[in-house]
């Protein structure tokens, strides 16, 4: 006979790995609330009661008996792996719930998914929610930032349960509601593209200290320590440290030494990047750390491309000290290039898909709980409220003060890192689009005109309105397009 609850629980937790566990954990060890969970295998659901019976979890072995155990609104929050787990799920989910109930999808979806799941749940009257939750296993346990899309009436019953359980930065919680349907999961994907920046930025300032400089792991995390006390203290800079100390047990090699050096990928910062060419958002930035991954597992070419020539004559560092704070500002400059081209795909995705996305708010709830928190983020939160219509984050006046103050050690570095044969490539690629930027007039002119001259793709004049292409097979005169008016 299948086991009935009566409804208690306010929240209830579908799928019961890692992340689902210590998100329930956290959800039930805040006050006011009761959770209910449930698991495909019933084995999880056993393991998670058993462990933590302080936890008062309602546990069921149906999904109908999971759905009679939640208070109305019914609120689910679903942890299980996207693409086709989440649509099962779901759909079992939508059979046992009823309108005004709440689907929250807490993986890491992808938000056309999500917009697609959030107009086929609607039409049920049932509410779906996509939520990026950041923040891994210890944020889902401890306080992560919480990205919620989906209707504003959902969050009215949403918002103070994510509140209780969000981490929590100057006594405010780390979540916001984002904007309708895909706007959550899409903030979280740009939070992932950002932080696969981070990280490739962090790798090669690394790099650059232990091959230019011949410092050892351990050498180079007390120097990554003593930046964490600066404008670069963030969780990213906190946890290198910690990695590069790290002394394997058996080797008595440093840890660092003993990982093959190959970066896998969850798909995420692909996503951020294919989404940005879509959208004509450059960033590059971003799409650099992704390909360096990409690099990085190409085991055979690397092979077999490790004898071709380096430098004809080796670069050397005159002034080790001097050397290491360039490579800090470097790493502060290309770190705003990061935000910022960041913030331009958010500003871009909210204009595309209609989203009202308050850009201060979303730099507001990253400052704690996710894995980019950082006191630098306080800067973009006053920069938008400064001015919330900021063009770029580059322009603000903090950030136009910062990279004044970098940019000389960010060029040297990336002119040292070439004539020594480091590669940089997010290093190189920041500095790029800050100089791309600021050019009064780029070689794009020339672009277009080969455009024109190969497939008749027309060109604008800078001293005339209108749209012109020039007959380069005939007597390359110049003639205005049809539809071109003055």
């Amino acid at each position: 006979m299948a086991e009935t609850h009566n409804a208690t629980a306010n929240i209830g937790v579908v799928g019961l790995a890692v992340m689902g566990s210590n998100l329930a954990r956290n959800l039930a060890s805040r006050e006011g609330n009761t959770v209910a969970v449930y698991n495909r295998s019933p084995e999880r659901t056993d393991l998670l009661t058993t462990e933590h019976p302080e936890a008062g979890f309602v546990a069921s072995k149906s999904i109908a008996d999971f759905a009679a155990s939640l208070q109305k609104p019914r609120t689910a929050i679903i942890m299980v792996q996207a693409g086709r787990g989440t649509d099962a799920v779901i759909e079992q989910l939508t059979a046992a719930f009823e309108p005004g109930d709440i689907i929250v999808d807490g993986g890491n979806a992808l938000f056309t998914d999500t917009i697609r799941r959030e107009k086929a749940v609607r039409e049920t009257g049932i509410n779906f929610v996509g939520a990026g939750i950041s923040g891994g296993e210890e944020g889902a346990l401890l306080g992560p930032s919480i990205m919620p899309g989906g209707s504003v009436e959902a969050y009215k019953t949403l918002g103070p349960i994510l509140s209780s359980i969000a981490a929590v930065v100057d006594g405010e919680p780390c979540v916001t509601h984002i904007g309708t349907d895909g706007a959550g999961h899409f903030v979280k994907m740009i939070h992932n593209g950002i932080e696969y920046a981070d990280m490739q930025l962090i790798a090669e300032a690394y790099d650059l200290l232990r091959t230019a400089v011949g410092l050892t792991p351990a050498e180079i995390a007390d120097v990554f320590t003593e930046w964490n006390t600066g404008e670069l203290e963030s969780y990213l800079i906190e946890i290198t440290a910690e990695v590069l100390r790290q002394v394997d047990a058996t080797t008595g090699e440093p840890f660092v030494d003993i990982v093959l050096d190959q970066a896998g990928s969850k798909g995420t910062g692909v996503w951020t990047v294919q989404t940005a060419l879509d959208l004509g958002v450059p960033v590059s930035g971003i799409a650099e750390a992704v390909f360096a991954r990409a690099v990085s597992s190409k085991r055979a070419q690397r092979a077999a491309a490790s004898a071709l020539p380096g430098p004809s004559a080796q670069w050397h560092v005159e002034d080790n000290d001097a050397f290491i704070e360039d490579v800090r500002r470097a790493l502060y400059a290309s770190k705003i290039i990061a935000y910022s081209q960041g913030f331009d795909a958010i500003v871009a995705g909210a204009e595309q898909y209609g989203w009202d996305i308050k850009k201060g708010d979303v730099a507001k709830i990253w400052r704690g709980g996710c894995i980019i928190r950082a006191v630098f983020l306080n800067r973009i939160t006053e920069a938008y409220a400064e001015n919330p219509g900021l063009v770029s984050l580059v322009t603000a006046p903090y950030f136009t003060e910062a990279l004044a103050g970098t940019q000389d050690s960010w060029r040297r570095v990336v002119a040292g890192s070439a004539l020594s044969g480091i590669p940089t490539p997010a290093f190189s690629s920041s500095l790029a689009y800050y100089d791309s930027l600021r050019s009064k007039r780029l070689p794009a002119a020339l672009v277009q005109g080969q455009r024109d001259f190969f497939g008749a793709h027309t060109y604008k004049r800078v001293d005339m309105v209108g749209t012109f292409h020039t007959l380069w097979s005939g007597d390359r005169t110049e003639v205005e397009s049809e539809g071109s008016s003055h």
